[in-house]
């Protein structure tokens, strides 16, 4: 006999409010037991939790005994992230580089890279009939869900998913890397055949070409790119592939891995952490707003209403009414996010191939006014910046890359710096990690039920 689930939607109403009203905690007592909120001193740095050589992300140094703002700093073991991109030379494979760089400390040699990159070829495969009966089964309009379904049922697929060995961890690490592109593009696919009506289109991947390459390869219907759409992709992962171990999804990396836990479970904690609007999808939030501006500002070359509507963003008056302009600000950068520099640069060299530097010029007004008016608007001590998520939904949209994929993209670049960090974890063998919570609440004796009002 079939169960019927009742109408719960007036009974659930009256608890949630019981558990809001229960959940709440005075802000106050925050101050008064010198709690860092969200691992944050009050200046906004992140409180010290731990020790890395993976990269070191600076925005202030100290002269003369006084910490002051610099331009942004971003080091991958050590190299400084301009260097690295510089020194990539055009090459597409700069990516492939740099979670070389990042797993092993140092940059390798012409053998070193040729044997590695053979490596990732070969591990770009999924198990037999995975896209069939894990990605096309259960199609999704979210990507990130397609990624961490597929990322925990990759578990079943290991004959050692618990071998915590650095040969065995690094084996999981390189699989995963390398298999991350396919399931999202795959998925991305399953979604507009099944929800969209479209065609379905399922390439495999060419052994010889890099990530970015494929990635377009298996993305485009004609499966066709230019060089330098091939290159910005390439940066674009570069950009996102590390950033400290302090950012909240890296830090869950650590988190989760202290515990002793499976390589397949670190990283499904990490992907459910990337996946908030607060951290992988702020670049979706960009781009929305973008959008909303193009409908409410009828002339995006005149800097007087470009200003009055961030002004509307700023009064919560515009858009989502959060009172944010989105892709400004940083918790580290203020005059600026190197991140964001480089890739402004191959931005407006995209714009020129594309014909959108008129919209380029748009991105451009935006982020120089609303500099100025955060400033203005917050009476803020520092200045602030655009940080990466300003430019990079620009840059995805001129390369074909569907909104869908936006985060899933950050996913695809950041998982080399969690396993780097994940290896770091386990290598160094601490501590298990747990903070303390203050207890603020009140004792109480037991009642029985039969006694209560």
């Amino acid at each position: 006999m079939e169960h019927t689930i009742p109408n719960l939607d007036p009974q659930l109403k009256i608890l949630s409010k019981r558990c809001f009203d229960s959940g709440q905690i005075d802000p106050a007592l925050y101050d008064q037991h010198g709690v860092k909120r969200g691992l944050r001193e009050p200046n906004g740095k992140g409180v010290l939790t731990g020790l890395t050589e993976i990269s070191d992300v600076n925005g202030t140094k100290w002269v003369d005994g006084k910490k002051v703002s610099i331009e942004g700093e971003l080091f991958y073991q050590g190299y400084n992230v301009h260097d690295l991109v510089k020194g990539f030379n055009n090459r597409c494979f700069g990516f492939e580089e740099t979670i070389y760089l990042l797993l092993f400390g140092e940059l390798p040699n012409m053998q070193q890279f040729s044997e590695f990159v053979q490596i990732l070829s070969a591990f770009r495969v999924l198990p037999d009939k995975f896209t069939r009966d894990v990605i096309m089964k259960a199609p999704t309009a979210d990507m990130m869900n397609t990624l961490q379904r597929s990322v925990l049922t990759l578990f079943s697929y290991d004959d050692r998913p618990d071998d915590l060995s650095t040969e065995n961890v690094l084996r999981q690490s390189l699989q995963l890397i390398a298999q991350f592109p396919l399931i999202s593009l795959y998925g991305y696919q399953a979604y507009r055949h099944y929800y969209l009506d479209k065609s379905l289109i399922i390439r495999r991947p060419k052994m010889q070409l890099s990530t970015a390459e494929n990635m377009l390869r298996l993305l485009h219907s004609d499966g066709e790119y230019t060089e330098l759409e091939a290159k910005v992709l390439d940066v674009a992962l570069v950009l996102h592939a590390e950033h400290g171990g302090g950012n909240n999804s890296t830090f869950t990396t650590h988190v989760v891995s202290s515990t002793g836990t499976d390589t397949y479970s670190a990283i499904s904690a990490s992907l459910g952490s990337l996946r908030g609007p607060r951290h992988g999808g702020a670049n979706i939030k960009v781009h929305q707003m973008f959008a909303d501006l193009k409908q409410h500002v009828q002339n995006w070359d005149d800097e007087a209403q470009v200003k009055d509507y961030l002004a509307k963003l700023l009064n919560k008056q515009a858009f989502d009414k959060s009172g944010l302009i989105y892709g400004m600000g940083h918790a580290v950068y203020t005059l600026s996010d190197p991140r964001a520099v480089i890739l402004k640069q191959f931005a407006r060299e995209l714009s020129e191939e594309k014909g959108l530097t008129r919209e380029f010029a748009l991105y451009e007004r935006v982020e120089r006014l609303a500099t100025e008016m955060i400033s203005q608007n917050k009476n803020l001590p520092k200045a602030v910046c655009a940080n990466v998520d300003f430019y990079s939904g620009f840059v995805y949209t001129m390369l074909g890359l569907p909104q869908e994929l936006f985060t899933p993209i950050f996913a695809i670049a950041r998982i080399p710096g969690w396993c780097a960090h994940r290896m770091e974890e386990i290598v160094n063998a601490g501590k298990i990690i747990r903070p303390a919570y203050q207890y603020v609440g009140t004792h109480r004796d037991y009642v029985r039920l039969s006694k209560r009002d």
